[in-house]
């Protein structure tokens, strides 16, 4: 993200086909003061309180676990069919803190490995290397993760004598590659957790914005195999910073604080305490007032942000077609939903190539090898980009695909 903004700031003028970030034209400031009343009626309202409780509960610390665990409950059994106990959820500083406390959690000793779909979002890289938790590629397809290469990995850890805490994806529209699991393979990793008593975590920020919505493992999951990983940031407000683990599953004696009578959430709780305190109160209320103002559904909040992001997307893959479908060694796949596509050129693309992009041709994307950094995986990605069709408009779009193209146009084809 940092080399991203050092080149967008040093050429403002190129078109950014990189930023993963929610469309800009329904943002108004008038609504976080409808979503802090919305909020403040609510606990006075629903939870009794007189006006120093409401001003107490803005102004205070809060409780660590957050002030709108039950908001979260009634959001994921509207829009997720998820049904949980709102003491399973904690409220964090966005999803990273969710992902680090979750690590940290995990991560008992050195014989402890994570496994991931790769190529993978970065986050979960740099929370991995915070936690000293190592992480192992499980390659993917065009469809998502492969299955059997998960299994394989699980049986090659165990032999080692290493203990695999947990599988990290993302199955709705995954960044960076926009790919979506089917639902047979969804059903089929949950066998696997089961049978192998693997712990799933589940990345959901792109969920609600996809043609066909599919049930996320969560939903399916019957023997509490799945930590749920939630964001706030593309469905509600990412100024906000406010993500939620779900976390409901019982501590065994051997589990870390497994002594302690409380489940997994308490755990993370306890973490949360020690590294952010709690997560703003105010942040918590704007989120919460956006759900109560919405019935608790943040598909019916973004009706018109989702359809902004299929017409993105259908544009963008129609202007690809037009401008790159003739073009030798040049292709990409077609996702249904989320923010995200992966092209497949002839050639590297390298950071060297990024700014060569925004200085000569005014066109800024994701070289996809960032989406490896933490694997040992040698060239993998290094013929992708990953184009972002979240934040712009149709007339964009076509400047921008054209200006890629005559980029790729360009650039004679590596033999290699």
């Amino acid at each position: 993200m940092n080399l991203l903004n050092e080149i967008a700031d040093k050429y403002p003028r190129a078109i950014s086909m990189a930023a993963g970030r929610p469309y800009e034209e329904f943002f108004d400031v008038k609504l976080i003061h409808e979503y802090l009343d919305a909020f403040c009626d609510h606990l006075r309202r629903d939870r009794g309180m007189d006006e120093a409780g409401v001003t107490r509960t803005l102004f205070q610390y809060g409780t660590t676990k957050g002030v709108i665990g039950e908001l979260v409950a009634r959001h994921l059994a509207e829009d997720e069919d998820i049904h949980i106990d709102p003491a399973s959820v904690v409220v964090t500083v966005g999803f990273q803190e969710g992902i680090f406390l979750v690590l940290r959690a995990l991560r008992a000793s050195d014989r402890d490995v994570l496994l991931a779909s790769a190529p993978t979002y970065v986050g979960l890289m740099g929370a991995a290397l915070l936690t000293e938790m190592p992480v192992w590629p499980v390659r993917s397809t065009e469809h998502g993760i492969d299955t059997g290469h998960l299994l394989e990995q699980v049986k090659v850890a165990r032999e080692r004598g290493l203990r695999v805490r947990g599988c990290y994806l993302t199955p709705n529209f995954a960044n960076p590659t926009g790919v979506s699991l089917d639902l047979a393979t969804r059903h089929r990793l949950l066998e696997i957790a089961e049978a192998t008593g693997l712990l799933l975590l589940e990345d959901n920020a792109y969920g609600l914005f996809g043609e066909e919505r599919l049930p996320a493992l969560k939903a399916l999951d019957q023997t509490k195999c799945v930590v749920y990983l939630g964001s706030f940031a593309k469905s509600g407000m990412p100024g906000a910073r406010v993500g939620y683990v779900v976390a409901d599953q019982p501590l065994t004696p051997s589990s870390p604080g497994g002594d302690d009578p409380g489940g997994f959430a308490d755990e993370l709780s306890k973490l949360k305490g020690m590294l952010t305190v709690n997560t703003s109160p105010i942040a918590q209320a704007v989120i919460g007032g956006k759900l109560l103002m919405h019935d608790n559904s943040l598909a019916r909040a973004n009706a018109r942000e989702a359809a902004v992001y299929r017409r993105n997307l259908g544009h963008t893959l129609d202007a690809l077609t037009r401008r790159l479908g003739a073009c030798p060694g040049v292709t990409w796949n077609s996702p249904t939903g989320g923010f995200f596509i992966t092209v497949t050129v002839p050639f590297a693309v390298d950071d060297a190539l990024l700014e060569h992009a925004a200085r000569d041709f005014g066109v800024l994307f994701t070289p996809m090898h960032h989406f490896y950094g933490g694997f040992d995986s040698g060239a993998c990605g290094i013929n992708q980009l990953r184009l972002s069709i979240s934040l712009l408009t149709p007339e964009l779009i076509e400047e921008g695909v054209s200006r890629l193209a005559a980029l790729i146009s360009s650039r004679p084809a590596d033999p290699r």
